[in-house]
């Protein structure tokens, strides 16, 4: 699993039937710091992240194909959390 960053969606007029239905965003691998590094990923998202925000990414192809309900397909990324922001408020 890595933690990465959303940079775009993907609009595809023709795709695999496995991904009907199914949002795919563009995913860049980040490191704790939030620098980039790696080259970046499309996955699935069932999820709603949005724009910017940090996720989780696992390359479980399996467990991607099983969410998708079809064992041939070529999905191997999937977001499989968002990641919470810190509060700006600082606590008492």
């Amino acid at each position: 699993m890595f933690l990465a960053r959303v940079e775009g969606s993907i609009t595809a007029t023709r795709k695999h039937p496995s991904f009907e239905g199914w949002r795919l965003l563009i995913c860049q691998p980040i490191d704790g710091a939030g620098r980039p590094f790696d080259a970046p990923q499309v996955a699935i998202d069932a999820h709603g992240a949005g724009l910017h925000q940090r996720v989780i990414i696992s390359s479980d192809g399996l467990a991607t194909r099983e969410a998708v309900g079809d064992p041939k397909s070529p999905a191997r990324w999937m977001v499989v959390g968002i990641v919470d922001e810190p509060s700006s408020t600082p606590n008492p």
